[in-house]
């Protein structure tokens, strides 16, 4: 970061603010409304649920960074909610449900367990006859890329019927180093490809020339851009909320047709019933019984037959 500008991208998302102290629109005890902890269901603290086959499994509350934006800010960056993260009884719960196929890895951030760590608990899901997935969310491919060694790799890598899959957070251009980008490709040459979950940031990300670098400059490191979050109603974060509408602009003016579809994210509101997307059909101009009318980034329109069903 810029230690000379208050306005520097990174300096933003992570130095504390006075204007964390205005909270309209955020939600108080959001964390346990979003990851449904107030329900009949009886989990351990460590698995959070939105869906029938998959999970959040929180496994450390140590972060490489603390996001002033995060949205498990209450539990991690403030520490006003107190959970019990217990490694071994959230496998134990996981191993009595067999719906569940697929494993989010999650913190803090799980990358700063040690490698003897990591390496046992994805043996001991691996070990799970129904667990078909692994993925870890991790921002250390970005703020600790020093974090990818060999014992890193040895523990998460080689070839397995259970494969692991890592997503990131970069929310700037400025955050790409040539370190993250050796990090990246270390992590490739063990069999793990690495996406990006970025988030929608007022004044950081939300105007045209960033939005497009950031997600260009993603694909220059062999990260694939996967969504662009809504900026979640955690308490404390009004100042980073753009309009609903942002996202979804950003990457019809952005990045459709000004960039290659590998660089264009899903853009999505994460939410107690699971992600909604949040893009509109700009693309359709017109609909009759004979045909649509497609306009592109251009405002060109071409027609195709409208097919019944």
């Amino acid at each position: 970061m810029d230690k000379d500008d208050p306005n520097c991208p990174i300096r933003m998302q992570v130095i504390p603010s006075s204007k964390e102290q205005v909270n309209e629109f955020g939600m108080d005890d959001y964390l346990v409304y979003k990851e449904n902890r107030d329900t009949d269901e009886v989990r351990p603290d460590s698995i959070a649920r939105q869906y029938h086959d998959r999970i959040a499994f929180t496994v450390i509350e140590t972060c490489g960074i603390y996001c002033r934006h995060c949205f498990r800010k209450e539990v991690i960056v403030d520490q006003d909610l107190k959970l019990r993260f217990d490694i071994q009884e959230g496998l134990d719960w996981i191993a009595e449900h067999p719906e569940i196929r697929d494993v989010l890895i999650t913190g803090g951030d799980p990358l700063l367990l040690s490698d003897d760590k990591l390496g046992d608990l994805i043996a001991k899901l691996r070990a799970i006859p129904h667990v078909q997935m692994i993925r870890f969310g991790s921002r250390l491919p970005i703020v600790l890329p020093q974090r990818i060694t060999e014992g890193l790799k040895k523990a998460l890598g080689g070839f397995h019927r259970v494969p692991i899959w890592i997503n990131t957070q970069c929310n700037h251009p400025k955050e790409i180093t040539e370190e993250t980008a050796k990090a990246v490709y270390e992590l490739m040459t063990c069999g793990i490809n690495v996406g990006n979950q970025a988030v929608l940031l007022k004044g950081i990300n939300d105007d045209v020339p960033t939005f497009r670098e950031l997600h260009q400059k993603l694909l220059t490191v062999r990260i694939k851009p996967y969504y662009v979050f809504y900026c979640e109603p955690a308490p404390g974060i009004d100042h980073f909320r753009t309009s609903v509408e942002k996202g979804a602009e950003l990457i019809r003016d952005a990045l459709r047709g000004h960039t290659t579809g590998l660089a264009q994210p899903m853009y999505v509101l994460a939410t107690k019933i699971g992600k909604i997307p949040l893009m509109p059909d700009y693309y359709i101009v017109d609909k009759n019984e004979k045909e649509y009318t497609l306009r592109n980034y251009k405002g060109e329109t071409t027609k195709i037959p409208n097919i019944p069903e």
